[in-house]
């Protein structure tokens, strides 16, 4: 029986493997980056009670980094420890998917209002050519393949400003938000996301700053509501609002 029961925990962590360690340090790091993404990606979903001994023998690690990496997690809000219970991943809260949104929404329309007038043709040109990429997705029906690019819209846009530490706090406000929005990538939302996404290079295009801070602002809130709205049908994934 429990050689059954050990099988099946072994099974659910099977898409861990080990990680090329550095050869001096930075272990932890590693490590908190692999739990960050298997959360991100619901590898490890809402909910899920995480067992430290099997994933110390999937990432070939010692139980010292898993553990630190955790309580790293768990400060950004991605797990909680439980006192005599172990360390499950959190439901996401869609009060902290606001906050992260309050974030992006602040930050990214403030980002193509000054980058509009001044944008690269190289920058231009990486964004046409990411939309004739995301088009080619939603023919497709390739729902995982735009969402790969719906970031690379948004990536091209922070690399084109330069402000590092702009895109460094973009980066930390993205994880609960991303893992919403994963939960959603079966939804028929992403044509939405194309066509907010037109909107927005269009007005860099224009050199329209204002236009396309105003474009880049109607799609977060549209994502954000398509979000909330979506929560209440999934209370073993979503915390309930306040």
């Amino acid at each position: 029986m429990h050689m059954i029961e050990d099988a099946n925990i072994t099974d659910a962590y099977a898409f861990l493997a080990p990680i090329n360690l550095p050869t001096r340090g930075g272990t932890t790091d590693h490590v908190t980056t692999v739990l960050r993404d298997a959360i991100v990606t619901s590898g490890l979903p809402p909910g899920a009670l995480i067992n430290k001994h099997v994933i110390c023998e999937r990432l070939g690690v010692s139980r010292f980094p898993v553990s630190e990496a955790l309580n790293r997690l768990q400060t950004e809000g991605l797990v909680e420890i439980l006192p005599q219970r172990g360390t499950r991943v959190t439901k996401i809260r869609i009060s902290d998917v606001e906050e992260s949104m309050f974030i992006r929404r602040a930050l990214e329309a403030e980002t193509v209002r000054q980058l509009a007038p001044q944008a690269s043709e190289a920058t231009l040109t990486d964004l046409e050519r990411n939309m004739r990429y995301q088009q080619s997705a939603i023919d497709a029906d390739d729902r995982q393949g735009f969402h790969m690019l719906d970031l690379e819209f948004h990536r091209i846009l922070m690399e084109a400003l330069a402000y590092g530490r702009v895109r460094a706090t973009i980066d930390s406000a993205r994880a609960n938000l991303e893992r919403a929005r994963r939960i959603l990538l079966g939804m028929p939302g992403y044509v939405a996301t194309y066509s907010d996404h037109l909107n927005v290079y269009e007005a860099m295009v224009a050199r329209d700053g204002e236009g396309a801070a105003v474009a880049m602002t109607a799609h977060l809130n549209r994502v954000m509501s398509e979000l909330v709205a979506f929560s209440k049908s999934r209370p073993e994934v979503f915390e309930p609002m306040d």
